[in-house]
């Protein structure tokens, strides 16, 4: 019993300097991970400012009665679903692409300004980039309208803005994204190239047998990640960059957007912590499933 305790104190004390390396972190995660899960119950209740979280009544499923049973319930969960299933396939494509090609240049120096190229948008707040859009966008005074000589409202125009968010949620990530996979590519031992070259690969059978393989976990995890977050909206994509227009909402309306509007008109805070949870909830049992595919596939590829 002694022998046990010792031993746990010797791992204690062996392990103290990363504990207090990791106890800012600990201690942050607790205070706004762990300790807001209270708020939750406001899914439940129809709060009151003057009554607080735990004093106001509880109202069952209400909050969510309101989410579900509104007319644009099928747009706003089309919407959400069908961006985010186009990003994750597009960000994913492309990133790996861009990746793959950065690490082939053979001047070191043009891929690093290249990488620092791509990586600029990711660090501009949706607000910024909703200034550089209606700079190309306007009517008067767009540059796209002047250079083709055209005269389109495109903030009215809802055909045009399922490929205007897309490209500007791809030209915004995928130097993040790209950044990550190029990391991997890099870590890979020169040895298996060299191999491959000796025996007569070209440089297509190497990017098929070698690199894609060694990218397959990473490209597995963050595909799991960007699952879970399927039913989360970009909120700054969706209502800053089409400048919260009218005409736009049956292309641009999602469930965040639509829960932020609703919550500036009618001030329901349950409903909005109610699609939060519901949003919570679908994220986690999609990582959940997810993860279980992968894993009957090919264990060693799965997140946990």
């Amino acid at each position: 019993m002694k022998t046990r305790k010792r031993s746990r104190w010797f791992y204690f004390k062996k392990n103290l300097p990363l504990t207090m390396m990791a106890l800012p972190g600990i201690i942050l995660m607790i205070l706004f991970k762990y300790l807001p899960l209270s708020g939750i119950v406001l899914a439940f209740k129809q709060y009151n400012i003057r009554d607080g979280i735990f004093g106001s009544a509880w109202n069952g499923f209400k909050n969510f009665e309101y989410l579900f049973r509104t007319k644009d319930a099928w747009i706003i969960t089309r919407n959400t679903l069908g961006y985010n299933l186009l990003f994750i396939v597009l960000d994913l494509v492309l990133a790996v692409t861009m990746a793959i090609i950065l690490n082939e240049l053979h001047q070191k120096r043009a891929a690093k300004v290249y990488q620092t190229i791509f990586m600029a948008p990711y660090f501009l707040s949706w607000v910024v980039v909703s200034f550089i859009a209606y700079s190309l966008l306007s009517v008067d005074n767009g540059f796209i309208n002047r250079a083709f000589g055209l005269n389109v409202t495109w903030y009215s125009e809802p055909s045009a803005w399922p490929f205007i968010l897309v490209v500007f949620q791809i030209w915004k990530t995928l130097g993040y994204s790209t950044v990550m996979y190029l990391g991997t590519i890099v870590g890979i031992s020169n040895d298996y190239y060299e191999a491959a070259l000796m025996d007569g690969a070209t440089k297509w059978q190497q990017i098929r047998y070698i690199t894609l393989p060694s990218l397959k976990s990473m490209m597995i995890v963050l595909t799991i990640l960007a699952i879970g977050k399927i039913f989360y909206a970009d909120f700054g994509l969706f209502y800053q960059l089409p400048r919260n227009s009218g005409p736009l909402f049956p292309v641009t309306n999602v469930i965040d957007t639509y829960v932020y509007r609703a919550l500036k008109e009618n001030g329901n805070i349950g409903m909005s912590a109610a699609a939060s949870l519901y949003q919570s909830l679908v994220g986690f049992i999609l990582v959940l499933v997810s993860n279980f595919i992968v894993r009957k596939i090919d264990k060693d590829s799965a997140l946990f």
